[in-house]
C-alpha cells in the first residue's frame, strides 16, 4: 500500500485553534529551499509563491513533529492539539 493511500484511512478531529505557527514569516522569505515544504509527510506546509509567505494546513497534521526538527531555523512553534483534537490513528 503506498503512503498517500495509507494517509488517506487517517481521521482528524480538526479543532479550531491551530496547534502548528510559523514564528516569523521573514525568515521563511530567506529560507532558500524550504525543508518544511518536503519533509512533512502530511504535506502540511506549502510555499504560496504569490504571497511569499508559507502556507499552514494544520487540519491534517500527523503530529509526528518532522517539522521542528527539519526547520534549520527553528522558525515553526508546534505543539499537539487540545487534548480530544488531532489525529485519530485507525488501521495502523
Amino acid at each position: 500500500m503506498k503512503l498517500d493511500d495509507k494517509l488517506y484511512l487517517v481521521r482528524f478531529n480538526t479543532d479550531t485553534l491551530n496547534h502548528i505557527k510559523i514564528a516569523d514569516a521573514a525568515v521563511c522569505l530567506k529560507c532558500q529551499d524550504k525543508p518544511c515544504t518536503r519533509i512533512c509527510p502530511a504535506h502540511v506546509y506549502d510555499w504560496d509563491d504569490e504571497e511569499k509567505r508559507i502556507s499552514v494546513g494544520y487540519e491534517g497534521c500527523l503530529e509526528c513533529g518532522t517539522c521542528r526538527v527539519g526547520c534549520p531555523y527553528g522558525n515553526i512553534l508546534w505543539g499537539y492539539p487540545r487534548g480530544g483534537f488531532g489525529v485519530s490513528w485507525k488501521n495502523g
